[in-house]
């Protein structure tokens, strides 16, 4: 799902305040955002094991409030929303949040 359409469908339930992830379209939305995060942490993973350098240095639990994750998504010029995936942008903000040391 890209970033545009993501944006697009979270808006559509924003009204709903916290109910809004209740709703089937917010479970959708939370799944995309859940799936992102374990695609990620499999190659974060994969890259600690076979000794490569890894994009991020994450720790190994964390959190992410849908504010923080929103106000990451929106940071994106809207001419490239549509071309960002969630999983990339999830890429980028844990760049953004935790990078490696030098």
């Amino acid at each position: 799902m890209s970033v545009a359409a993501f944006l697009t469908r979270a808006d559509s339930i924003s009204r709903l305040g916290p109910l809004a992830l209740a709703t089937p379209q917010g479970n959708q939305l939370k799944g995309e955002v859940i799936a992102a995060g374990k695609r990620y942490k499999a190659r974060i993973d994969a890259d600690r094991k076979a000794g490569r350098k890894t994009t991020s240095c994450p720790p190994e639990s964390g959190s992410l409030s849908p504010e923080e994750w929103l106000a990451h998504l929106r940071r994106y010029p809207v001419q490239v929303r549509k071309s960002v995936s969630v999983y990339s942008a999830f890429d980028a903000l844990m760049k953004k949040r935790y990078p490696c040391p030098a």
